[in-house]
């Protein structure tokens, strides 16, 4: 009796002290990421190729994986590669794209169903225009039949405007007329009614194409087609566009009724020709020393002017932040931009929040302070 006793006096002690002692260490909070910082306000995004992909470097895919809950085909999804042939796709490096998505668990990102510039050459070929609709809209159901349930959004329709607002004289209009927008909207939705269809275009900021834009996407709206968003393209530089035109474009557009998402984020420090329009990839310019200034490195100043352009860039995004619903970076470091090789070849930019060691820039860190603070301020 007494070694019973003994027994259960020991486990009521063992009980009494598991119960009363108290944590002495709270649980560890999340790391100050992108993706971390900025759960509550919108997607974070970057645009991934296939080299990061395929995680081949450790450093790199870590900071995809940290950093980031959205990415984006930069290349791999658009026609000439995924549809090289009329009656052949190649899905596999999309395939691999969705599945890094899945993998850390991301809001992933289509781009583009119809594009005028990097489309497989046989579409020339076809110059009967009903044939050539119906290719048009083969090619659109068969891809988004492959990803439904897949993909959260697509770019459906990418640069179809001048940058007077009219409609860009593409192989798609000569050959369809302007139905050629709304039925790829409608196309895709009859597949994937739930998927996110977005217009994405460069130099959105401009008045003359954003009132071409939000003219084109009423149209369709007010045929009763589904559209979900408008992608502003954010290849800006460091004094332009003014910080008044990206604020009302983002009022603007979401008057729609639509999202507003940030796409193809990075800021050039490098100066450009007069005659340069956007992101026109057609275009090209010689190279000069006065062309490229910062060869080796980028001076201290104009760090701190990319860190507070970011920072003014995304102070608006915060304030809007209910019409945002991402914001996408094009490319991870500076030694991935498209823009070391846009408009003028062989050019050394620093567009982006990772230097070409991949460490955050001060830029980086001026974004992840103004969340912080934004965070703290009292709700109104």
């Amino acid at each position: 009796m007494m070694k019973i006793s003994k027994q259960i006096l020991l486990i009521l002690v063992m009980f009494t002290v598991v119960f009363s002692c108290k944590k002495t260490e709270e649980a560890p909070s999340q790391p100050n990421t992108l993706r971390n910082v900025y759960k509550d306000a919108f997607y974070i995004g970057t645009a991934v190729n296939r080299f990061q992909i395929d995680e081949t470097d450790s450093t790199m895919a870590a900071i995809v994986g940290k950093e980031f809950n959205s990415i984006t085909a930069e290349n791999m999804m658009k026609s000439v590669h995924m549809h090289p042939k009329r009656d052949t796709f190649n899905f596999e490096i999309a395939d691999k794209f969705v599945a890094l998505g899945e993998k850390y668990d991301m809001f992933i990102h289509g781009h583009t169903l119809i594009w005028h510039s990097q489309l497989s050459p046989w579409f020339r070929t076809i110059e009967d225009s009903l044939e050539f609709a119906d290719v048009a809209e083969k090619h659109v159901k068969d891809i988004t039949t492959h990803f439904k349930g897949k993909i959260d959004s697509w770019d459906v329709v990418n640069e179809a405007l001048n940058e007077d607002g009219t409609l860009r004289n593409s192989i798609f209009l000569k050959k369809m007329g302007e139905d050629y927008l709304a039925s790829a909207f409608k196309w895709t939705a009859e597949i994937d009614p739930d998927v996110d269809l977005y217009y994405n275009d460069y130099n959105m900021t401009n008045v003359d194409k954003r009132k071409g834009a939000i003219r084109m996407v009423k149209n369709i709206l007010d045929q009763g087609i589904k559209v979900d968003g408008i992608g502003m393209q954010g290849h800006w530089h460091l004094n332009s566009p003014s910080l008044e035109d990206i604020e009302q474009s983002i009022l603007d557009y979401s008057e729609l009724g639509v999202k507003v998402a940030i796409t193809e984020l990075d800021v050039s420090v490098l100066p450009n020709p007069y005659d340069l329009e956007g992101a026109e990839i057609s275009q090209n310019f010689e190279n000069s020393e006065g062309m490229n200034p910062y060869k080796e490195s980028l001076p201290d100043s104009i760090q701190v002017k990319l860190a507070n352009r970011y920072k003014d860039i995304f102070n608006i995004f915060l304030k809007h932040k209910d019409k945002i619903s991402r914001v996408t970076f094009w490319g991870v470091s500076d030694g991935q931009s498209w823009l070391n090789g846009f408009p003028i070849r062989g050019r050394t930019n620093y567009p982006l929040l990772f230097d070409r060691d991949l460490k955050p820039k001060a830029a980086y860190d001026s974004i992840i302070a103004l969340k912080e603070r934004f965070d703290k301020q009292p709700a109104n």
